[in-house]
């Protein structure tokens, strides 16, 4: 065991005496460390009940024979990050998060790791420590939370977003309002619809680093404390056979899971976050294999917000399990999990339970999976769509160009009433390097929605979306402006064309023309200068590789 470097022998009478100090004892030192890694804290609703999950997972690895020792790391909401600065803020944590449970699982030699988190950049946080650390790892998701009910009506912190809009228009009174937002979100977990932390919790459970059932079922269900205790146990055994992330995540079990995510209609974050898990394993991910996945993986779930039912729907239809099911024939089925067994042996015995909510391969929502990626003049590199939540009026489009070097210009302009149908917004200057930290853009297109533009208006960024997203939204555009690339030289109504079917996005301006802009171009001042994000943008690389960090040497030549 790793763990006896700091607990055996007379040498370490020190590290044991400062052990002891926190409680432990003799009947500890003789068993595997266990590392409890834990993003529960009192502000983010994914999180609230993470402590509870943390004290079941203990449990069973007590009963297995593991000293289970548990320590927190970071998670930001990305609700409450929407429409402000805070936002850029966000992606940057998953590095932090990630940082974080290296530092502290190397620090101090644990044996084994327990990832227990929920929500959208600590996720894939989380799964890209334990595919550094290589260790033995099981990862606990925290699941979804309820629908809320109001008056019959189901009701999202998402819905909110419309119903602030009519009522600054006077359709409802601030009283409304007020009854709406206290039963929007009734209680913890992860919002209610295929956002990007349910798509990330269901991607976790079809890279087989979770137990069965885990992607999907609701955050307040007792079975959810059943599934912590049961991870609790299972990692002594990965521990003890030991079963890795290497031999578990491997480049067919990424496969998997994003046909999972195109399946099930998942966020377009899926698109930044599996390449930089794959990447500390040296699988590699380019983002043409979404591309070609997604050509050949039919849509069979239509999940709010593109559709009407909610995570709880899934659960209630068996969840990832019975999605992987009716995907059957186009799995990996060999792929191991974290529950000892392959793909196929976890599949033997899954039934479909709703075919309306999980349609069969012979009657899918589309033949074509949830998101697509695109290439042209605007993208040379690619840009990244979710067309599943694209009205068909929009899937070609082309329109003049209205420029905007941030977000808040934009979302100013469209309440202004300065956009019009038929345009195409393009915000840039807000990539990984640009905004930085790629916000999403959520705001802009719920502005576009209240003004009844979102299905003639189309946004172009090289920010990204939230999972949340609804509409005619186009962003990784890479290379993003910041680094150069074409969409830092487009000027007020140059025509952009968008063809989604035929996964193109060109700007209608002559070769000569864009070469001649790009050239003259000039770079620009930095937005932020100080702190966390100006080192972020010095170091993190385009969002079609994942917006990952720059690796250290070393690691290149891993």
């Amino acid at each position: 065991m790793r763990s006896a470097k700091i607990l055996d022998g007379m040498n370490n009478a020190p590290n044991r005496a400062l052990l002891r100090a926190a409680g432990l004892g003799d009947s500890d030192f003789g068993r595997p460390f266990i590392a409890i890694a834990n993003s529960w804290n009192e502000l983010v609703p994914g999180h609230v009940h993470l402590r509870q999950l943390a004290e079941a997972a203990k449990s069973g690895a007590r009963q297995a024979g593991g000293t289970p020792i548990e320590f927190n790391t970071i998670a930001a909401c990305d609700g409450i990050a929407i429409g402000h600065a805070g936002m850029r803020y966000v992606l940057p944590t998953r590095d932090l998060i990630a940082d974080s449970i290296e530092s502290m699982v190397q620090a101090h030699l644990f044996d084994a790791v327990v990832l227990i988190g929920s929500c959208d950049k600590i996720i894939p946080g989380m799964l890209i420590a334990a595919a550094r650390l290589n260790l033995p790892s099981i990862m606990i998701t925290g699941g979804p939370m309820d629908p809320g009910e109001y008056g019959g009506r189901t009701l999202t912190a998402l819905d909110l977003c419309g119903e602030v809009e009519r009522a600054k228009r006077n359709e409802i009174s601030a009283e409304d309002l007020a009854v709406l937002e206290r039963h929007a979100c009734p209680g913890p977990g992860s919002c209610q619809g295929i956002y990007t932390a349910n798509t990330m919790s269901c991607i976790a459970e079809a890279l087989g680093m979770t137990m069965p059932g885990s992607g999907t079922i609701p955050a307040t269900s007792a079975m959810r404390l059943n599934i912590a205790k049961q991870s609790g146990v299972q990692i002594m055994r990965l521990l003890e056979e030991r079963i890795t992330p290497s031999s578990v995540m491997t480049s067919e079990a990424f496969e998997n899971a994003i046909r999972v995510g195109m399946a099930i209609g998942g966020s377009t974050n899926m698109v930044l976050h599996l390449p930089a898990i794959a990447r500390e394993l040296s699988v590699e991910l380019p983002i043409q294999l979404f591309d070609r996945l997604g050509r050949t993986t039919p849509c069979l779930c239509s999940l709010y917000p593109a559709g009407s039912f909610m995570m709880k729907d899934l659960d209630r239809a068996g969840g990832v399990l019975a999605v992987m099911k009716t995907l059957e024939p186009l799995m990996h089925l060999g792929a191991m999990t974290v529950s000892g067994n392959s793909l196929g042996e976890r599949l033997n015995r899954v039934r479909v339970l709703d075919r309306r909510v999980i349609r069969p391969l012979t009657d899918p929502v589309r033949k074509d999976g949830g998101i697509v990626i695109l290439q042209g003049t605007l993208a040379p590199r690619s840009a990244v769509a979710r067309q599943v939540t694209i009205s068909p009026n929009m899937l070609r489009h082309q329109g003049p160009a209205r420029v905007f070097d941030d977000e808040d210009e934009a979302c100013a302009a469209i309440r202004q009433d300065k956009v019009t149908a038929g345009d195409v917004i393009v915000i840039r200057y807000e990539g990984p390097m640009g905004g930085p930290g790629m916000r999403e853009m959520l705001d802009s297109l719920e502005a576009l929605r209240s003004k009844g533009l979102d299905s003639s208006v189309a946004l172009v960024t090289d920010g990204r979306f939230s999972g949340a997203t609804r509409g005619p939204a186009i962003g990784h555009v890479c290379p993003e402006a910041a680094a150069g690339g074409p969409i830092a030289i487009v000027q007020e109504n140059d025509i952009v064309e968008i063809d989604i079917p035929g996964r193109r996005i060109d700007l209608r301006v002559p070769e000569d023309e864009i070469r001649r802009r790009l050239s003259a171009r000039k770079g620009r001042k930095p937005k932020i200068t100080v702190g966390y994000l100006a080192r972020y943008a010095t170091m993190v690389g385009a969002a079609d590789e994942g917006a990952m960090l720059h690796p250290s040497p070393a690691h290149e030549a891993r």
